[in-house]
């Protein structure tokens, strides 16, 4: 090999996500609760914020949330977090 030689000849590829497709609204609290929770969740297990101030919804006299919980609630209102609502299971009925 020679000094001048590349060592790797692959183009470059562009690693930089996207922006995130938007969550429908939601309309029940209790939807809103229960997603906000699982969110908050996955951030305390160290998971990565998704708000940024170049949000269409960021307020720039609003301060930044710090607490899990309420970075959670900001995400799921701005549509930020994807969510999908599982059809009931089915009940299998018992022999009683």
């Amino acid at each position: 090999m020679l000094e001048n030689d590349p060592l790797d000849e692959s183009p470059a590829v562009d690693d930089t996500p996207g922006p995130r497709p938007k969550a429908e609204p939601i309309d029940s609290r209790f939807l809103y609760v229960d997603v906000a929770a699982m969110r908050a969740k996955q951030l305390r297990r160290g998971a990565l914020v998704r708000l940024s101030d170049g949000d269409e919804q960021h307020d720039p006299h609003k301060p930044a949330p710090h607490k899990p919980e309420r970075i959670a609630m900001e995400e799921v209102k701005r549509g930020l977090v994807q969510y999908e609502v599982l059809p009931p299971p089915k009940m299998v009925p018992t022999g009683i």
